[in-house]
């Protein structure tokens, strides 16, 4: 998946707890497969083969997690979007040699093709059909939280009563530590890497971060981070980081990049709408603001 995946389990036969990782590590390779856009194979990238020309019947776990994304874009009115995989990446490479950005007009064209309402699906025939030819779909923004995810459950199903599945920052937790104290989980400070600026202690809890320090580019002397606005095709600005605490790594990956993509008001009303989730954010002057429903000490 591109992501470095670290898995904990607590247990006092090691043996066992290694087969157990291996079981994890075994789901998540298969959904590596289901989902990759690397491989021609794939269902993904069959759906993306026949944009514009037929549906593609697929698994009903790979509908439903389309059909839950859809749902997360009508939630954020696009600012959460599989069809971001339609992007021309030839206006953003986001290396030493992207010194400019381009006019307004050529970064809407490259993102002309974002659309999820152009995402059909069929229930009765379990089948996507991507409207206008050229439209891709990808799971970059939701794939490594429902496999943190799947992965715990295989876990939990095994007799699993503890433990972390970390896909590359966004994680899920159950179960307590060895001392039977709740899992202690470190927030990226978004201007030091591999510094924490606040720590939370969790159980049955996902952590998600989006983070403007991942990839990004100087421009004028204004950074732009890799994460692009899909109705203005261009880089957002403003925020550092967004971190998203929910049950599910799922909903927690998943909703990390539209807050970031919405802002700190919009981003934060909206999380304060919503049941059991929570959002820390840093702006670009390191202002920390966080939903209702949470207090950083």
């Amino acid at each position: 998946m591109g992501n470095r995946f670290t898995i904990s389990v607590v247990s006092d036969n090691k043996s066992w707890a290694e087969s157990q990782i291996d079981n994890a590590i075994i789901e998540i390779s298969r959904i590596e497969k289901l989902l990759t856009t690397f491989n021609d194979d794939s269902q993904t990238n069959q759906i993306n083969q026949n944009a514009g020309k037929k549906p593609v019947k697929v698994d009903k776990e790979v509908f439903d997690l389309i059909s839950r994304s859809l749902r997360i874009s009508t939630l954020t009115d696009g600012a959460f979007d599989i069809t971001y995989g339609s992007l021309d990446k030839r206006f953003w490479n986001f290396d030493k040699a992207m010194t400019s950005l381009p006019d307004a007009a050529t970064a809407k064209q490259s993102v002309d093709l974002i659309d999820y309402q152009n995402v059909v699906l069929d229930e009765n025939n379990q089948t996507v059909f991507l409207k206008k030819q050229g439209m891709r779909i990808g799971f970059g923004g939701i794939g490594k939280g429902y496999a943190a995810e799947r992965a715990k459950q295989i876990l939990i199903q095994n007799g699993v009563e503890s433990g972390i599945v970390n896909a590359a920052g966004d994680l899920t937790t159950w179960g307590n530590q060895p001392n039977g104290k709740p899992w202690t989980i470190a927030i990226a400070d978004p201007d030091k890497q591999n510094v924490a600026f606040s720590y939370l202690n969790i159980s049955g809890l996902a952590v998600a971060t989006s983070g403007n320090y991942e990839k990004y580019v100087i421009i004028d002397g204004k950074k732009y981070s890799h994460t692009i606005d899909p109705k203005t095709g261009f880089p957002v600005s403003g925020i550092k980081s967004v971190t998203i605490i929910c049950p599910n790594a799922e909903l927690a990956d998943a909703m990390a990049t539209p807050v970031t993509v919405m802002g700190v008001s919009a981003g934060l009303s909206l999380i304060n709408q919503m049941q059991q989730i929570a959002c820390i954010i840093i702006d670009d002057d390191n202002q920390i603001f966080t939903s209702n429903n949470i207090k950083i000490s």
